[in-house]
């Protein structure tokens, strides 16, 4: 509702008449303005410190430049830096800095894509025929883009035609752009303009460039032009910018200890996994002491899941293509699956599975359950296969085939929220036990205005998001919602965990499902005795074990939970004579189910020591003359030297109270 104010002047005639809108603030608070504020004027009437500070703003629920006219009655959210739309106006803007930069130092470039990114910004660009771009071009084009911010140039949005667009691109000869504009709809094209740069987007943007006081490329990388391998490949730039120039040291003095923490690195030196070519990309070889951690991980999530009254079973690694077309899978992962496998009779055709959820499916099938039966719980560590491109390969993060730690329950209504709590509990325990301590939970919810994309009844998807948001709220989580982010089929909550780099990783998750429940035609029969379809829960706690691994190689750099790592001591005899001693040491050892290994070379114990400490063993024991004649070991700690002598009982009671510390943390 817009109303009308009229100002009457000291003569009383009447001078104007000023349409007035109606702002509601985030706390509720309502404040009236004259129709055509912008987020910045807002800002400025609540404080000058926050007209300072604010990047973008988001408008009924649309993320607006802070510069852009509001015309109408509005909730409003003002955004800074520290929040995630802020970043994404300021970034944004730094993307089109680097391509003003890149332009001005290489003319004729042309430009695909330059959007945001988790942290920071990329652009994807074809540089002149018979020129390329390298790491010794960054001094200049950063040189080039910290100039252009100091110049505080003003960013403007334009609203123009399809046909002005085409023709301004077409003068560029830029068919990058010229293809993204073929796919846009008339009225709905903009273009942004800073300095001597104009490009298509969207936006948010900043007001102006002087907000930027820090900038830099960090890296480049090849990427398909749309990620389609048959079409050109572009150079992409990836950079990162802030409002400070500590704050970009700090990030850059993390990304110096990611490099150390890198998964890839460390799971090479600590000899834990390896990729051949012949083998074929993507796919993981787990070496023996990868094995010994991926095996303990999986041996004691089983334990906690039995506990818990879940049954684990085994399903095969391929399925007949039937089974996905039945489940919806062939058509949602068929473009990124392997091809069908062909058998020697005709029209019968396998796949290796993309999920395990249909084959567990057809477990619960094999046999009537009733509602006294519920819920039933299964649960597997089941590999998967999807054909990632090349490009899109790293490391454990990103494979062609990986073990997902899946469990399913089969529900009926009343329990959904129970069983949500559950397995929020074990998520939490989980998490803690191998200390990832910080974290989120994001519920995703159906789209309120737009029921058509999901399936199952109104009063079924309120039952659900009702006992998803109870759940976590009684778990005391503090969940974001995220309106029209649910999967088709069902609400989800999803668990995102900050490592000790401040990353944030997607692991766990749970999901409701109403749609391979309504495919594969569940039931059980109810207390009416009458049959009634279950409510199906998908669950993930490590989400797939090669990524998982990756995240805890880096968020431990490598240091596992004394628990869990392969080697948990290593004996150091000091010279020949004393390896029968180290022999018999381990063989006790053994006996408290502490595993360890000797370090039988012939070096210096100087050198043994050094070499044992990059392995990151947590405890090293040296053994010579006087340990021998004692029958004692002396003891090291990984990283801080000499912790004193000890019996073989003591050491070992000193090894089992150091991981009940562990867990109790």
């Amino acid at each position: 509702m817009i109303n009308i104010c009229v100002i009457k002047l000291k003569s009383g005639n009447f001078a104007k008449i000023f349409f007035m809108i109606r702002i509601t603030l985030p706390d509720g608070s309502v404040r009236e303005y004259e129709k055509g504020i912008t987020g910045y004027s807002i800002a400025e009437s609540i404080s000058p410190r926050l007209a300072k500070e604010v990047l973008s703003i988001t408008v009924n629920g649309e993320v607006w430049d802070i510069t852009r006219p509001i015309d109408n009655d509005a909730k409003i959210v003002l955004h800074k830096f520290e929040d995630e739309e802020g970043q994404h106006a300021f970034w944004h803007t730094s993307a089109h800095i680097l391509a003003e930069a890149i332009e001005a130092i290489f003319p004729g470039t042309k430009f695909g894509i330059g959007p945001t990114i988790e942290n920071g910004f990329y652009y994807d660009i074809e540089m002149p025929e018979g020129q390329s771009l390298s790491e010794k071009d960054f001094a200049v084009i950063n040189k080039k883009m910290l100039e252009l911010c100091q110049q505080n140039n003003e960013v403007v949005r334009k609203d123009i035609s399809k046909e002005e667009a085409l023709a301004y691109f077409t003068t560029k000869g830029d068919e990058y752009k010229l293809e993204l504009i073929s796919e846009l709809e008339d009225g709905t094209i903009t273009l942004y303009s800073q300095g001597n740069f104009t490009d298509l987007c969207k936006g948010p943007h900043l007001p102006s460039t002087g907000h930027i006081k820090a900038i830099q490329i960090l890296s480049l990388a090849g990427a398909y032009w749309r990620g389609d391998e048959t079409r050109k490949q572009l150079t992409r730039v990836y950079g990162i910018s802030f409002p400070k120039q500590k704050m970009l040291q700090e990030y850059l003095e993390m990304i110096e200890e990611a490099k150390k923490r890198d998964h890839r690195k460390i799971g090479k030196e600590l000899e834990l996994f390896h990729f051949s070519p012949k083998v074929g990309m993507g796919m993981a070889l787990w070496l023996p002491r990868g094995t010994e951690l991926r095996d303990r991980l999986e041996a004691w999530l089983t334990a906690e899941l039995k506990k818990r009254n879940h049954e684990m079973v085994k399903t095969p690694h391929i399925g007949h293509v039937d089974l996905y077309k039945t489940s919806g899978h062939y058509e949602k992962y068929g473009k990124d699956s392997f091809q069908p496998i062909q058998t020697p009779a005709e029209g019968e055709a396998f796949m290796l599975k993309p999920m395990n959820c249909p084959h567990h499916v057809e477990i619960f099938k094999a046999k009537q359950y009733s509602y006294r039966d519920l819920p039933y719980r299964m649960a597997e560590f089941g590999t998967v296969y999807r054909y990632e491109q090349h490009g899109e390969l790293h490391g454990l993060t990103r494979v062609r085939s990986f073990t997902q730690d899946d469990a399913h329950v089969f529900c009926r209504p009343d329990q959904v929220k129970d069983e949500f709590k559950s397995i929020i509990e074990l998520i939490m325990f989980v998490y803690k036990s191998l200390g990832f301590k910080d974290y989120k939970a994001q519920i995703s919810l159906r789209d309120p205005d737009d029921k058509t994309k999901y399936i199952g009844t109104d009063e079924n998807w309120e039952k659900a998001e009702q006992a998803i948001q109870e759940a976590a709220h009684e778990m005391g989580l503090k969940p974001t919602i995220e309106l029209g982010e649910a999967a088709f089929y069902g609400p989800k909550l999803d668990f995102i965990v900050k490592d000790a780099l401040g990353r944030n990783w997607q692991l766990g998750t749970i999901q409701v499902d109403y749609n391979l429940p309504e495919r594969f035609e569940l039931e059980y029969k109810g207390a009416d005795n009458l049959s009634h379809q279950p409510i199906m829960l998908h669950r993930a706690i490590f989400g797939s074990m090669e990524r998982f691994v990756a995240v805890l190689i880096e968020h431990t750099a490598g240091k596992f939970p004394l628990w869990l790592t392969p080697d948990q001591v290593v004996l150091l005899p000091i010279s020949e004579k004393f390896n029968d001693y180290a022999k018999k040491v381990l063989e006790l050892l053994k006996n408290y189910d502490i595993r360890g290994k000797i370090d039988d070379r012939n070096e210096k114990i100087g050198r043994k020591i050094r070499d044992n400490e990059l392995q990151r063993i947590p405890y090293l024991l040296v053994l010579g003359e006087k340990e021998e004649e004692s029958g004692n070991v002396s003891v090291r700690k990984q990283g801080e030297g000499d912790i004193g002598n000890m019996s073989i009982e003591e050491f070992a009671n000193f090894i089992n109270d150091q991981i009940q510390k562990d867990f109790e943390k």
